[in-house]
């Protein structure tokens, strides 16, 4: 994701390169088993200077997750311009919709899990609440729904996590069933 309107420095440019590398990488392994080294490579350049742009792993990581919420609020936001006028149901629907066909590239789903897993390292957590909390506060003003609606959403979409990390959708067993009745993301059929 660039910055419109700008020149970007060489430094901004791969910072840009380093947290898409950063997505692919940590979505794959997770934030503990994936190495800087890993990311190095699929940015094309040397670990020392990701640490120069990043000062530690856990910076890299939040980054990451930072970019991925932002991605997942224009989303959102795109969603809820799909539905217009429409009453708060129809709005939440139009951005669950959208989230679904984010999430339909699986790198950012499975970074929000990994993140979920290593919310015990505090400048992670931080973001992830601060990502929650973007979404939670787009939901409600964009829907103008009552919060018991946008709490079922949010809890929605963290239902559609799991029926998509373990492609329960696709499983046979009544327990599956009840799971992922009427949650199908776009990509399968």
């Amino acid at each position: 994701m660039t910055k419109r309107g700008a020149t970007l420095s060489t430094s901004d440019a791969r910072r840009d390169v380093v947290v898409d590398a950063a997505i692919t990488e940590f979505a794959r392994a997770g934030y503990h088993s994936t190495p800087i080294s890993a990311v190095a490579a699929r940015a094309d350049i040397s670990p020392a200077y990701v640490f120069k742009l990043f000062p530690s792993k856990v910076s890299l990581f939040v980054a990451a997750l930072d970019r991925c919420y932002e991605l997942v609020a224009h989303a959102l936001s795109n969603g809820a311009a799909r539905a217009g006028d429409a009453g708060p149901e129809t709005i939440l629907d139009e951005m669950g919709g959208a989230y679904a066909e984010l999430i339909a590239d699986r790198n950012l789903l499975m970074l929000q899990v990994h993140a979920q897993s290593a919310a015990d390292t505090p400048e992670i957590a931080d973001a992830v609440r601060r990502g929650l909390a973007k979404v939670t506060d787009l939901a409600r003003s964009r829907s103008g729904a009552a919060d018991e609606h946008v709490q079922r959403f949010v809890a929605y979409g963290q239902l559609c996590h799991l029926v998509a990390t373990l492609d329960l959708d696709e499983h046979a067993g009544d327990w599956a069933a009840v799971l992922s009745a009427g949650i199908r993301h776009p990509g399968k059929n």
